[in-house]
Formats: structure tokens, C-alpha cells, sequence
């Protein structure tokens, strides 16, 4: 892994530091609209009472006053109103588990497809470049070509070249966290991001923020280090794995944490929204610690103390587990939980039970792509 995970141990650490810390920012933002809405509803009920009531006052009495209000055209004071107490129904999970299971066999299915058109793709391109390499050899440089070479878009062009398979693939990833990031920044899409990018299982919007929360970061230093540990895993989850079996692996990780997140939080009655890739990360770097739990990692400030893979996966599951079954408040241990044992799961059973199977869906798009429209031909019926 050449040291690629050097900082890959802090994650567990980092990943729920800073999703605890968002959730925090996002919990005082709820409490504070809370108070203000109670307080000015509060207001309203008694400036319309007419008279004080007194204490001793009969039934009889309080009716009557009910009555001289009505006919002035004041209405009697309203009762204050009861807040909003999300109750343990299991049956809320229902639909996010349907949603869960169905995202992650879509998930796979696409990457099963967009890999054999990558492929396709990639021979189709190899031809062309075959017949066309002898008209660049003897093409004369142009002027225009001599001012390219010193332009930021060659530049730009040489850094992609220079990036791994995998760095390229998290590009992708790491873009879309960053313009969540800024969407944050809008006022007027506050309501939306609290809608569909945080996940809460109390919340009416339950299934899209199990994925949408997974490219979410309040905090610029929670986004930071998530996507600096995913860079510095791509290489090796993407070498081992392919580019279009990561990205399956990567988002159906982040629903399935997610959905543990919601179970955990149902069961315990303790709701409260979530953000964040940590549950994602954790997938990622569980398949890598499994696959090669030999290899040697270490603690970026402690570069002097290394250990093995397989270890450092043992510490990271035992801590969530303990934050878990002793109610740990400050991490979201449930989601960390989920995606790690996810990663695990997948490097040991998941690819034997689900990519290896793709040859049936594959042969079925096979078949799909290359039925021409029926005629006369060799084959009768237009096919390839």
C-alpha cells in the first residue's frame, strides 16, 4: 500500500469528532428556531385575553366570561401549544429499508453495467487510436500547439495524467462534498440542505437523505479530513477493486450506515439529525484493512509507530462497539459501526455473493445493446 493509509487510524477518530460536532451546530440551530416559535406563539394566545381570570372562578362564571368575549369578538385564549415528541415506532423503518436494499442492488447492478461499457468502450477507443497514430507522427507542429504547452489548461492536463486510477475516481467524489459544502453556505437553502441533507429518522424526508447525507459536511474541518483519508485510500480500494465496483461499494455503504443510524437511534429514542461521509469512509477502509491486513499504518503525528492493518481494523470496530452498547453520546458510533462491518462483510462474502453473479445481468444488457431494429440480413434479424 506503500504508506498510502498513513493517516487512515485517525479516521474513526476524526470521522465522528467532526459528525458529532455537526450535529451539534444543526441541533442548536432546531433548538434555537424551537424557543422562538413557542415564545411567539406564547405571545399571541395571551394578548387576546380580555380580563384576568381569577383563581377561584366556577365553571359557571368562566363560561359566562366565554360568553361576553364572544359577543365583543374576542376569541378565548388559545391552549399553549405541546411540542412535537418523536415516538419509538419501528414501523417508520419500513420504507428506509426497502430503500436501503434497493439502492444497494441498483448501486451494484449500474456498476455491472458501466463497467462493460467502460470495457467496450476502452476497445472500441483502442482501434481508432490505432489508425489514427500515423497521421499525428507525421502532422507538422503548429504555432498555436508551441503556446499550448506553456498554458494552464496543459498544465492542468500533465496533473491529471500524473494522478492514480483511484485519485481520479474520488475527484468526482470529493467535488460533490465540496459543493454540498458551499450549498450550506446559501441562507436561502438552509431549510433544503436540513431537509434532505441531514439524516434523521424522526424527520417525514427519510430515504434520499440516507444517501444525500453521505456527500454532507457542515464543518469545513470534518470535510477535510474525510476526504483526506479517502484520497489516501482511493489507490488501493480502486487498484483492488476497479472503479465501477468501488463506486457501488462506496454509496451503498453510505445507505446501509446510515439505516443502522436510524435503527440505533429508534430503538434508543434518541433522535437527531446526522451528516457527514464517515459511515462511507469506514466501508472503505474496512475492505482495505481486510484484503491486506499485513499491511503497515501509521498515525500521521506518529509517523515513528507503526502496525498492522488488521489491528488498527480490531481497534476501530471495538471502540464503536463500546460507544454503541453504552450509549456513547458524542459520536455517531451506530453509523461508524455499520459501515465498517459492511466493508468486512463485503471483502469476505459480498463480492463472491453479489459481483461475481453480475454475468446474467451483463449478458442480459449484452443482448439489450446489440438487438438491431429486425430486417433482412445475415442473420435474419438485424442482430450483431
Amino acid at each position: 500500500m506503500n504508506r498510502s493509509g498513513v493517516a487512515a487510524v485517525m479516521m474513526a477518530v476524526r470521522g465522528t469528532v467532526f459528525r458529532w460536532v455537526s450535529e451539534d451546530i444543526i441541533s442548536t440551530h432546531y433548538l434555537t428556531n424551537s424557543r422562538f416559535t413557542l415564545q411567539t406563539q406564547q405571545r399571541c394566545g395571551f394578548r387576546k385575553v380580555a380580563k384576568k381570570v381569577e383563581p377561584k372562578k366556577g365553571v359557571a362564571e368562566e363560561a359566562e366570561q366565554n360568553e361576553i368575549l364572544h359577543k365583543k369578538g374576542v376569541a378565548p385564549a388559545p391552549d399553549p401549544p405541546t411540542p412535537h415528541v418523536p415516538t419509538r415506532s419501528f414501523g417508520r423503518l419500513v420504507k428506509p429499508f426497502v430503500f436501503t436494499i434497493g439502492f444497494t442492488g441498483c448501486s451494484f447492478g449500474g456498476a455491472a453495467i458501466w463497467q462493460y461499457e467502460s470495457l467496450k468502450s476502452r476497445v472500441q477507443s483502442y482501434f481508432d487510436d490505432v489508425k489514427t497514430d500515423w497521421m499525428e507522427k507525421i502532422r507538422p507542429q503548429k504555432q498555436g500547439d508551441l503556446r499550448k504547452q506553456t498554458s494552464v489548461v496543459l498544465q492542468m492536463n500533465q496533473w491529471w495524467n500524473s494522478l492514480s486510477d483511484g485519485q481520479k475516481t474520488v475527484t468526482g467524489i470529493i467535488a460533490a462534498n465540496a459543493l454540498v459544502f458551499c450549498c450550506w453556505r446559501v441562507p436561502s437553502l438552509q431549510r433544503s440542505m436540513v431537509k434532505y441533507f441531514t439524516s434523521n429518522p424522526s424527520s417525514k424526508t427519510l430515504c434520499w437523505p440516507m444517501l444525500l447525507s453521505t456527500f454532507s459536511h457542515y464543518s469545513l474541518f470534518h470535510m477535510a479530513a474525510n476526504m483526506y483519508v479517502l484520497w489516501s485510500f482511493s489507490s488501493s480500494i480502486v487498484n483492488m477493486m476497479g472503479k465501477e465496483q468501488f463506486i457501488a461499494l462506496y454509496l451503498s455503504a453510505g445507505v446501509i450506515s446510515t439505516f443502522v443510524s436510524y435503527a440505533s437511534k429508534t430503538a434508543m429514542g434518541r433522535f437527531g439529525p446526522s451528516l457527514g461521509a464517515s459511515g462511507a469512509i469506514m466501508a472503505v477502509l474496512a475492505a482495505v484493512c481486510t484484503k491486506m491486513p499485513e499491511a503497515k499504518l501509521a498515525i500521521i503525528f506518529l509517523p515513528m509507530y507503526t502496525f498492522t492493518a488488521g489491528n488498527a481494523l480490531k481497534a476501530i470496530v471495538a471502540l464503536d462497539a463500546t460507544g454503541l452498547i453504552l450509549g456513547w453520546r458524542f459520536f455517531d458510533h451506530a453509523a461508524h459501526l455499520g459501515g465498517a462491518l459492511f466493508g468486512i462483510w463485503y471483502i469476505i462474502y459480498g463480492h463472491e455473493l453479489i459481483w461475481k453473479k453480475r454475468e446474467p445481468l451483463v449478458k442480459m444488457w449484452h443482448d439489450f445493446r446489440t438487438r438491431g431494429p429486425p430486417g433482412p440480413g445475415p442473420g435474419g434479424n438485424g442482430s450483431i
